[in-house]
């Protein structure tokens, strides 16, 4: 991971990068990665980070990160826009 790390600390340093940016990226892309696995939840992504989810909230407003678009991003579509599902039982075939 280290060499991984490495690698595109250089790769953004060579583009021109700035630290500000380099290190607004890493946190944009490390709270997202940390709120899907806690499937949008802030409280418990927050518990994670080791923050307030108060603190949370404020840093993906800096971050200008919508957080209604992460949840519906990680949720499953609504019952109207998933596919059908056939059930073939004893009374012949019906769709659900």
């Amino acid at each position: 991971m280290k060499r991984e790390l490495d690698s595109l600390v250089i790769q953004m340093h060579s583009a021109g990068v700035s630290y500000s940016e380099a290190v607004r990226q890493f946190k944009r892309r490390y709270i997202l990665e940390v709120l899907a696995q806690h499937k949008g939840n802030q409280c418990k992504a927050a518990e994670e980070l080791g923050m307030h989810r108060n603190t949370l909230s404020r840093t993906l407003a800096e971050l200008e990160m919508d957080t209604a678009q992460i949840r519906s991003g990680i949720r499953r579509p609504p019952a109207s826009e998933r596919p059908q599902n056939i059930d073939t039982g004893t009374h012949g075939s019906k769709i659900r």
